[in-house]
C-alpha cells in the first residue's frame, strides 16, 4: 500500500474550517467535502478552537505601559548625560561633539 503525502493546513485554514463548523449551516460531511478534509479533522480542529478560544481575549488584556514614568525617566537619562557631556568638556575628557 502506497503513503500519500501528508497535508500541512495553516492555522487561518483550520479557523476557517472549525468557525464553519460552530457555525452549523452545514453538516460535517458536507463541510469535508467541501474542504476536503475528514469530518473526524474538523471535529478535532472544532474541540481546539472552543477550548482556546479565550486566549484571544488574554493577549488584549495585558497591562497597559505608564507612559508618564517612562517619559519622566527619559528625560532624567537626558539631563544626566547632558550634565556628565559638559563635565566631560570642561576637564578636557571629551573633545568634541559627535
Amino acid at each position: 500500500m502506497a503513503k500519500g503525502t501528508r497535508r500541512k493546513h495553516s492555522g487561518n485554514f483550520k479557523a476557517k474550517v472549525a468557525l464553519a463548523a460552530i457555525a452549523g449551516d452545514k453538516t460535517l460531511a458536507e463541510l469535508a467535502q467541501q474542504f476536503e478534509v475528514h469530518p473526524n479533522q474538523i471535529t478535532e480542529w472544532k474541540r481546539q478552537l472552543s477550548e482556546r478560544a479565550s486566549l484571544a481575549f488574554e493577549i488584549a488584556a495585558q497591562p497597559q505601559v505608564d507612559l508618564k514614568s517612562l517619559h519622566a525617566k527619559i528625560g532624567q537619562l537626558t539631563l544626566e548625560n547632558d550634565f556628565l557631556e559638559s563635565a566631560l568638556s570642561k576637564v578636557g575628557l571629551l573633545s568634541a561633539k559627535r
